[in-house]
């Protein structure tokens, strides 16, 4: 039974709770139960909160017994990426230097969950600050796959995405500044939203005006995204960019059904001057004659005008120069070797350099605004190839089909930054599994600040894959 409730989804928990089918203190015990059982096997937490989840989980239990009204998550276990602060829980960044940093207060997104009824069991593993696409960190080691231990679970969010997809949570807060939350779910057959900037307010940035950065959902299913998103979305007077903006039905949104006829969608399998694997080439084709057959109308992208690493790294690793510049100088034994060497990719850029690049960043909005001006939403390839080697290193170099390629990031996931540069929104969804095993993603993108269209995609082709039944067998 124990093992059942960690697989119910966050939306049937949340139904199961209201009617007194389950209780939150036996949902919270089960989740933990897991979670220390898979923690030495898969690593992916930083600390496991199980003491403050169970103090919540009976207090849940009393409101619900005296019949108190429930938030969107009333009793639902989740974890916190540890990059997100976590008032009174300790929060690392991944990093060897806050590595007993207690937040005094929660990020707003955090806060909106917690008064909604969700229960923090644990903080996940990141990369150090969120720096790369593989989650591995001085502080705690690497994380491995939930599908294979010879295999890196993405990242930076990899923690996030192992512990939904090992059904250890049915949600958890991730956060995505090139990636960080679509890489992971594709490498581990989640769902992974990068909502629309300002959608979800984003309390911690500090350059909030030029932000690239998102704290989003990591799901295994559609409908639990659209459920997370509804309680995490609204303004919020530290964000400008979540001013004003309306909170629709997203729920409703997922769960509309139909089909696709009169929708317009533009794909492409790879940007220009790059290439994916001959088994994500084939997954892609088959997602688009299941577009089809929903009566989609489809129709091909330019390659064109989305080689945007060079112009993405000029803009973040000068934020990261900034951030931890002091930092590298004065305790670099305590930072990875990955990270400094991120931070030396940036020393030549002057501030000329970086305006450049935030023009280019307005251009790069302006010719995705004309690409959905025309059509409902664009669809590709979340990642070139399946998940890389568990002790793949950043600067190494990365094999698709036995070519070998100088560069990680432009290669493996060419297709995340440009939507953190421009602001759509864009969801990674489990697109069948390569030849190993090893799961194989799916992005759409929507238009701007159209979440709620693409989550009900997104629903609509999840229902025509059959694919929730499958599980990692951790034994």
């Amino acid at each position: 039974m124990s093992e059942a409730l960690c697989f119910l989804s966050a939306t049937q928990l949340r139904g199961a709770i209201a009617r007194r089918e389950v209780s939150p203190f036996e949902v919270t015990r089960a989740v933990l139960e897991r979670a220390e059982r898979l923690q030495p096997v898969l690593n992916c937490f930083i600390t496991i909160c199980a003491d403050e989840a169970m103090e919540e989980a009976r207090a849940a239990e009393r409101a619900l017994m005296r019949g108190e009204p429930l938030g969107l998550l009333h009793g639902v276990p989740y974890t916190c990426k540890d990059i997100v602060n976590t008032g009174g829980v300790r929060t690392t960044y991944g990093s060897k230097l806050f590595a007993d940093n207690v937040p005094e207060r929660d990020a707003e997104a955090v806060a909106r969950l917690r008064r909604q009824g969700a229960i923090l069991v644990g903080k996940t593993t990141t990369s150090e600050f969120g720096a790369k696409c593989l989650t591995d960190a001085p502080l705690f080691g690497r994380t491995r796959n939930a599908w294979s231990a010879q295999h890196t679970s993405g990242g930076s969010s990899g923690g996030a995405a192992v512990a939904v997809a090992a059904g250890i949570a049915p949600i958890g807060v991730a956060t995505d500044g090139g990636g960080s939350t679509r890489i992971p779910a594709a490498c581990n057959g989640v769902v992974g939203l990068k909502q629309n900037i300002g959608t979800v307010p984003h309390s911690q940035v500090e350059d909030v005006f030029g932000n690239l950065t998102y704290v989003t959902p990591m799901t295994r299913d559609v409908a639990d995204t659209a459920l997370m998103l509804q309680a995490m979305a609204g303004g919020d007077a530290s964000d400008p960019w979540s001013v004003g903006v309306p909170v629709p039905d997203y729920t409703r949104a997922a769960s509309a059904g139909g089909d696709l006829r009169g929708t317009r969608v533009l794909f492409c399998a790879a940007p220009e001057g790059r290439i994916v694997s001959a088994e994500v080439a084939k997954a892609f084709e088959a997602s688009l004659d299941r577009l089809r057959y929903l009566g989609a109308e489809l129709s091909e992208m330019p390659a064109t005008r989305f080689n945007v690493e060079p112009l993405w790294r000029a803009i973040n690793h000068t934020v990261w120069r900034t951030r931890f510049g002091e930092m590298a100088r004065e305790q670099p034994e305590l930072l990875s070797p990955s990270l400094l060497q991120q931070l030396a990719l940036a020393s030549d850029v002057s501030g000329a350099d970086y305006q450049r690049a935030m023009f280019e960043r307005t251009q790069l909005f302006r010719h995705v605004q004309t690409l959905l001006g025309d059509s409902d939403f664009l669809a590709m390839p979340t990642l070139s190839r399946t998940a890389l080697a568990i002790d793949q290193d950043l600067f190494g170099t990365l094999e698709i089909d036995d070519r070998v390629f100088p560069e990680v990031r432009s290669n493996w996931f060419p297709w995340t930054m440009p939507f953190n540069l421009t602001g759509h929104p864009a969801i990674s969804l489990p697109n069948g599994f390569g030849r190993s095993g090893l799961p194989i993603g799916l992005q759409l993108v929507g238009r701007f600040r159209r979440e709620a269209e693409l989550l009900r995609l997104a629903a609509l082709l999840e229902a025509s894959h059959e694919l929730l039944s499958f599980r990692p067998d951790l034994g």
